[in-house]
Order: structure tokens, then C-alpha cells, then sequence
């Protein structure tokens, strides 16, 4: 069976182009930081609590957009595609994280660190767990509609995915990061979860609900216009962050290409192990490929802000969950594409 390759035409520009618009953020962040140091060190110093609150405002304003889109009723719909779920709850919090932190061990410790600054080697580790410790929430949406996936099992696997983080996610990056003998202060962790997850979650239902209640058409227009303001946002935050990281990106610019090594083949180990169990199990084709792009996404967005609040905008951990971010776009449409492809191999099955 012959197949065309995925359109893009249902992303939004921001969406289709995440790749250079981070890359410029790069450049920008780098050179303002070089010729304006005291304004970013300035913006450092605007803390309470250890939250830095110019970053805390473009987050909830990346963050809250997102999650207005999540309809926490579908969790009704689980029970149609219990094998299904059940694949995408596996790989997404028994497989992703802790094999994450393996490769985070194997090359971030081990392999490759030769290259990479020796006192930031537990950062990136730390960096790395947080970006696999938080499933995707907003692009899987993305993700799934170029691949004709099924638009229930997309919503309700990502509503169980969003009410399972809000328990789970403190817990299991305390537990991995232990492992990897990193120790982050349990009060530090609950209040980025608070900040970053619960209160978002909160505001944004109560947001959805206000705009549901006008009708259908007032909610889709507003979404309309909210819409560019996550992706503004975390530009915005790069450019913060790349300002404070530019020293130490000059000096070793191969920095970002290590590290996205163990991002790389974790993201096509998790999608291929999600996509197989699924044929394995007899889901159809349009489960198994939200199934597996949401094995192999992240929500890099709450990674990062983890990273800046756990570790600070100089530290390693922030920089691994903008890999994240830089290579998200071309290696998921990778994946579209192949699950496009290989539908007349995969129902032969």
C-alpha cells in the first residue's frame, strides 16, 4: 500500500517552524546576554520564594492555553480502548522515565562525558529525567491529527496522562533523580508542582468551563487567540534562559548535539515499543499512533520550568529540557511519517 507523506497544514506556523524559531532564540539569548549582562542579571535577582517571577509569569502563560484544551470528561472514553491505554500508561510511566534515566547514566555519565563539563553531568541527568517524567499534554493533539488517530482515544489518553502527573510526577522524578544520586529538597519539587501543574490545571478548567458556557463557537474562537500565546511565551523563556547559558555554550557549543543523543533514541525507542504493543494487542491503527506519538513526546514545557525552578536558568538541567524543545518538531514529524507509511504493514497484523 502507498502512502503520501503527513501535510503539515494542520499546524500553526509557530508549530511547523518550533525548530528555528528556537534556534533563533538561541542566537538572540547568546548575544544579548553578551552585550547585556546586568539586565539578565537583574532578571535573575527578581525572585520570592526561589521563583523567579518573570519566568513564573511566561510559564503559567505557556502553560494555562495548553491546558484549557484538555477535557477532563473524556476520561469517560478510557473504557473504549482499554488495551490501548494500558499500552500508552506503560511506556509512558514504567518505560519512558526510568529508561531515560538509564540513558542519561549510560551517556551522559559515562559515554560521553569526556566532552561535556564535569560539574554540570548530574544537571544534565537531572534535566534529561524531568523532560521523560512529563508526557505530552498540547501537540500530541498535533501529532495524532496528521496520523488520522482516533480523536477520542487522543483526548482521553492525554486527560488520564494530565490527572495522573498531577499525583505522580514529584514522586517519580524524586525517586529517579535519587537513583541517580541527585538529591532535590522535596518542598522545592511540591511547590514546582503546585506552581506548575495544579494551579495551571485548576485555572484553566475553570477557564474552559467560563468559556464553554458561551457555546461552541466562543470557546473555538477564543482558542483561536489564545493559541500563539504558549508558543510566545516559551520563546520568550528561551531567549531568558540563553542569555544566562551563552558563556557556557561558547565555550563548548557541541554541548546541545551530546545531549540530545539520549533524547534521540529514547523518543524512537519509546514510539516503536508503543506502535508494536499496540499491534501486538490488536488496537487499530489510528489508536496505536496517538499511542505512540504521546509514548514519544514530551511536555517539554513543564520540563522546563521544572528545570528553572528545581536548578536555576545557569544550570544544566535547564538546558537539557530545551534539547527537548529544539528537537521536538522534526523528529515527531519523523515519527508521523512513519506511521503513515507503515499502516499497510501494520494491519496486516
Amino acid at each position: 500500500m502507498k502512502t503520501t507523506a503527513p501535510s503539515t497544514n494542520n499546524m500553526s506556523v509557530f508549530e511547523r517552524y518550533l525548530t528555528v524559531w528556537v534556534g533563533l532564540c538561541i542566537v538572540a539569548g547568546i548575544g544579548l546576554g553578551q552585550l547585556l549582562p546586568g539586565v539578565f542579571q537583574a532578571i535573575g535577582r527578581m525572585e520570592v520564594a526561589q521563583v523567579n517571577l518573570p519566568v513564573g509569569v511566561l510559564i503559567w502563560v505557556m502553560i494555562i492555553p495548553m491546558l484549557v484544551k484538555v477535557d477532563f470528561g473524556a476520561l469517560g472514553e478510557v473504557r473504549q480502548h482499554v488495551k490501548g491505554i494500558g499500552v500508552t500508561l506503560f511506556v509512558n510511566w514504567l518505560v519512558k522515565p526510568f529508561s531515560m534515566a538509564f540513558l542519561g547514566w549510560l551517556f551522559i555519565r559515562n559515554l560521553l562525558a569526556p566532552m561535556l563539563p564535569p560539574d554540570q553531568i548530574d544537571s544534565y541527568i537531572a534535566g534529561l529525567i524531568l523532560l521523560a517524567a512529563a508526557p505530552c499534554t498540547a501537540m500530541v493533539f498535533v501529532w495524532s491529527r496528521l496520523t488520522n488517530g482516533d480523536p477520542l482515544f487522543t483526548l482521553s489518553q492525554v486527560a488520564l496522562n494530565d490527572s495522573i502527573m498531577v499525583l505522580a510526577f514529584a514522586p517519580l522524578v524524586a525517586f529517579l533523580l535519587g537513583l541517580s544520586s541527585i538529591t532535590v529538597p522535596w518542598d522545592t519539587l511540591l511547590i514546582s508542582v503546585g506552581l506548575y501543574i495544579i494551579i495551571p490545571v485548576a485555572i484553566a478548567q475553570w477557564w474552559r468551563k467560563s468559556l464553554l458556557a458561551k457555546g461552541q463557537a466562543a470557546f473555538d474562537a477564543a482558542m483561536e487567540r489564545i493559541g500563539p500565546w504558549s508558543i510566545t511565551a516559551l520563546l520568550a523563556t528561551l531567549v531568558l534562559l540563553f542569555a544566562f547559558q551563552g558563556e557556557a555554550i561558547l565555550k563548548q557549543p557541541l554541548i546541545i548535539g551530546l545531549l540530545a543523543v539520549p533524547i534521540l533514541i529514547q523518543v524512537a525507542f519509546n514510539a516503536s515499543l508503543a506502535y508494536v504493543l499496540n499491534r501486538a494487542v490488536g488496537e487499530k491503527h489510528s489508536v496505536a499512533c496517538p499511542s505512540a506519538l504521546i509514548g514519544a513526546s514530551n511536555f517539554f514545557e513543564l520540563a522546563v520550568a521544572a528545570a528553572i525552578s528545581l536548578f536555576g536558568f545557569n544550570s544544566g538541567a535547564a538546558l537539557a529540557t530545551v534539547v527537548g524543545v529544539l528537537i521536538e518538531v522534526p523528529v515527531m514529524l519523523a515519527v508521523v511519517a512513519i506511521v503513515n507509511r507503515s499502516k499497510g504493514w501494520y494491519e496486516r497484523g
